[in-house]
């Protein structure tokens, strides 16, 4: 085998590992995440080689990556034990964020700022408010178990955002307290997710280190007769969280998403 040759089989080779201890790495942290090892030890390195059927090596680089994401600490002696768990946030309902984690600890809410702002276009677009007209901004950090998990931007219609001037914000979700001041339940929300970093202010809010991976939701609610109340962004620390939900593949919704047709279908569902 010629130099070049070797040089390449050498890479593939490294590749090949470096390929194989990621597809480990986001199996343990699967379990990890659903609370397969509690906050526990893991299985010895040569159990999980034969768990995963793969060398010690490609199991350790695994756990380097992990440990890089702050799921779990090596320590000799001692062996790998889970450092700390993703709380599981569910995507097929819509509910506020104590609702949704009411059995992993209490969520409290930090009021940074509130008040009346002639929002941007964009958000009264969204919103769809009359130019010049006001809309209540809100600004929350969010703590569960006293632990900051996210940063709240939150823009609310103003007959519906102001009553909340005279709310408990911080104990209650956004979501229980527009029921209340309505007189009727939430409908539907057009939900978008994506990874973000943390910029230096966000940072610092969520105590979290600067350009840290973030998830971040935008979330446009409706009430029940259709009418967007609610438009939302929200800085998840991504360390902290685990977004699930179940999806279901029916035959009527397998048409392009761009189709006119299929457009006219996802208004009718979604906007009652």
């Amino acid at each position: 085998m010629g130099k070049t040759a070797a040089v390449s089989a050498a890479g593939g080779a490294r590749r090949s590992r470096a390929d194989r201890a990621r597809q480990v790495a986001d199996l343990l942290r699967r379990e990890i995440v659903h609370g397969g090892y509690g906050r526990g030890r893991l299985p010895l390195e040569a159990a999980l080689a034969r768990e995963f059927g793969a060398s010690r090596n490609t199991v350790r680089e695994a756990l380097d990556l992990l440990r890089g994401e702050g799921l779990v600490e090596r320590c000799p002696g001692v062996g790998t034990t889970v450092a700390a768990g993703k709380y599981p946030h569910g995507l097929h309902r819509l509910l506020g964020l104590a609702e949704t984690l009411h059995e992993h600890g209490e969520v409290s809410n930090e009021v940074r700022t509130m008040g009346l702002i002639e929002p941007p276009a964009a958000v009264g677009r969204r919103l769809g408010v009359a130019t010049g007209e006001p809309v209540v901004y809100l600004e929350r950090l969010r703590r569960l178990n006293g632990l900051p998990l996210s940063l709240d931007l939150t823009y609310l219609v103003r007959d519906v955002g102001e009553p909340l001037f005279d709310a408990d914000l911080e104990r209650n979700d956004i979501f229980v307290l527009l029921e209340r001041i309505t007189g009727q339940p939430l409908g539907t929300a057009e939900l978008t997710v994506e990874a973000v970093s943390a910029d230096a202010h966000t940072a610092a809010v969520l105590d979290a280190p600067r350009g840290a991976a973030l998830l971040m939701i935008e979330r446009l609610t409706h009430l029940a007769d259709g009418r967007p109340v609610d438009l939302e962004f929200v800085r998840f620390r991504g360390d902290r969280l685990a977004m699930r939900g179940h999806l279901r593949r029916d035959v009527e919704d397998t048409r392009a998403p761009d189709a006119p047709e299929a457009r006219e279908a996802t208004e009718e569902n979604t906007c009652p």
